[in-house]
């Protein structure tokens, strides 16, 4: 494949409801590889991409802001390292709570797939948004586990025959959000990401609790657009799109008034 291009899975649903524990895990997922510009190397473009010239202006930040932005970047250098103790026990800590009822047979294994990771080694799908992508996920299934099982397991709605896999989606709007709140620039350059530094000042889970809101609205734009897997990045920019729309609402002062929480079911 060519070094510009990215990679993808696409899961094929066969049946649903199924048990876990036997040969036909409850996906029932067939796995089919090719080439679309939405994992790996080409997650950058799954994001909207700005027309804006380099040079936009900067909006400057209370003491407490700053800090608060300082620590999220911290969060946002440290890469996924399999050799690090704390980095595997969180690795199994998803795993137990995404199957809580199926012992994981190793770090590597065939069994990854059943989330949807695009091999039997989720470490390599976790180059594209760090440690802390693994870290949302986690905050999502403890403090959403509804949501999460559901949209883990796609048990709403009509959905496709060809599935967005779920853990490496999950990867790809870690990536978005990142993107889309300039969290990497020292000072925000839009108005969206100075509005978010707000929430982040009043919690230092801001950024977690706007992933579990953005995968639910993602899933609920796919659902909306009767999307299959080809569709994937324009769910994408559709759901970036409201999202945005949302977190410029006036007197929005904490993300549990954005309209899209209310999707979110614990």
């Amino acid at each position: 494949m060519d070094d510009r291009e990215g990679s993808f899975v696409a899961v094929r649903r066969i049946s649903q409801g199924l048990e876990r524990g036997n040969t036909c895990h409850s996906t029932s997922a067939e796995v089919v590889a090719g080439s679309a510009a939405w994992l790996g190397r080409g997650l950058s473009c799954v994001c909207a991409q700005s027309s804006e010239s380099d040079a936009r202006p900067s909006f400057d930040l209370t003491p407490g802001q700053e800090e608060c932005l300082q620590r999220l970047q911290s969060r946002l250098d440290v890469s996924y390292d399999c050799s690090i103790p704390e980095h595997q026990e969180a690795l199994r800590a998803l795993w137990n709570a995404a199957f809580p009822e199926e012992e994981l047979r190793g770090l590597i294994s065939e069994q990854w797939k059943d989330m949807g990771w695009q091999g039997k080694d989720p470490s390599t799908d976790f180059r594209g948004g760090g440690f802390i992508s693994l870290e949302n996920l986690l905050f999502f299934a403890k403090n959403f586990p509804k949501t999460f099982q559901d949209l883990l397991q796609k048990q709403e709605g009509d959905r496709s025959v060809w599935e967005y896999p779920f853990a490496v989606a999950g990867v790809n709007i870690t990536f978005m959000l990142i993107q889309m709140l300039d969290l990497e620039a020292v000072k925000p350059r839009t108005l969206v990401g100075a509005t978010f530094l707000k929430f982040l000042a009043e919690s230092e889970s801001a950024f977690d609790l706007l992933y579990c809101i953005t995968f639910k609205l993602m899933d609920h734009q796919w659902l909306s657009m009767r999307a299959s897997y080809m569709d994937f990045n324009a769910v994408m920019k559709s759901t970036r799109l409201q999202l945005e729309q949302e977190l410029l609402l006036e007197d929005i002062t904490r993300l549990e008034q954005l309209p899209s929480y209310g999707l979110l079911s614990q």
